[in-house]
């Protein structure tokens, strides 16, 4: 008989609050985006003009979830879309000046984050933790 496990609720309900608090503390540093859309910007930050095929395999985000959030990144000013040079049917997404003027900002925000997250961690525990938390996250994209 195998015993209760609450990890995916857990997991669900951390993510739920950090979004919440992700979100409160982009707005405290006057950066007009959400966690979701951070979560897109961040990913272009360490690379810049991919396609949006790229783009959600790094983001994790369905094309049409994807592409819904770019529609109102790109209305924003955040980021634009173009077309490749070297294939017409594939769109490159590009950041802005005005997305790139937010790292500094969005950088000190997900420190923030991290010490709320590892608050009262030992450095064993986190690396521990996060070791536990690749198994899952290796798990899930294998099926």
């Amino acid at each position: 008989m195998s015993k209760k496990r609450d990890g995916g609720y857990l997991i669900s309900q951390i993510h739920q609050l950090s979004g919440r608090i992700f979100s409160r503390k982009l707005k405290d540093y006057s950066i007009d985006i959400n966690h979701a859309q951070g979560r897109i910007i961040f990913a272009l930050w360490k690379k810049d003009q991919v396609s949006i095929n790229d783009l959600s395999k790094e983001t994790a985000l369905s094309k049409s979830s994807l592409t819904t959030m770019l529609e109102r990144l790109e209305k924003s000013g955040h980021i634009i879309r173009k077309q490749s040079e070297t294939d017409k049917r594939i769109t490159i997404v590009c950041l802005t000046p005005r997305s790139s003027a937010l790292r500094s900002d969005y950088k000190k925000v997900s420190e923030d984050m991290t010490d709320l997250f590892y608050k009262d961690f030992t450095d064993d525990e986190i690396l521990q933790f996060e070791s536990s938390l690749k198994k899952i996250l290796k798990n899930l994209k294998d099926k």
